[in-house]
């Protein structure tokens, strides 16, 4: 897959807050082992659309489109967030929890409605897409995680 990105896997070092080590460990203790997993890299689109706002996903091979709609279709069911990151450093976190989050698979990717019934979550909805567009469009790297689990990460 030639369009991927390596990364720490969530629970494990960095991303659980703690530490890798234990202070009080003995000396015989082995070093944490790295959990990494490899995300497939999409390019994103932000559009808002009646009730909430879209996540257009598209894949440059298949392997990576494949792998991106298998994580989906596996981890959809739970609660959707976007993390935007810049220089490797978090700018933006948007939990997308008022809105009831879908996949549907596209021959490319997979585009992911985020809407909501209801006026005010309507309005939250639409200014996460504000928000993660901008920071995507100004050179930031967008991560689309489903219960916590990253399933792909991309530039706009």
């Amino acid at each position: 897959m030639t369009s991927a990105l390596l990364t720490e896997r969530p629970g494990s070092g960095a991303w659980s807050g703690a530490p890798a080590w234990q202070p009080n460990a003995g000396a015989t203790a082995a070093p944490a082992a790295a959990n990494y997993c490899v995300l497939p890299r999409c390019e994103l689109e932000f559009e808002k659309c009646s009730g909430g706002f879209k996540i257009q996903c598209k894949c440059d091979d298949d392997v990576a489109t494949a792998t991106f709609q298998n994580l989906c279709r596996m981890l959809s069911d739970g609660l959707c967030s976007c993390c935007c990151t810049w220089n490797g450093i978090q700018i933006c976190q948007c939990n997308l929890a008022c809105g009831l989050c879908k996949c549907e698979y596209t021959k490319d990717g997979c585009t992911i409605s985020c809407t909501s019934g209801d006026k005010k979550c309507c309005e939250i909805l639409q200014a996460c897409c504000d928000c993660l567009s901008c920071c995507c469009e100004a050179g930031g790297c967008c991560y689309i995680s489903f219960g916590n689990t990253p399933v792909c990460c991309g530039k706009c």
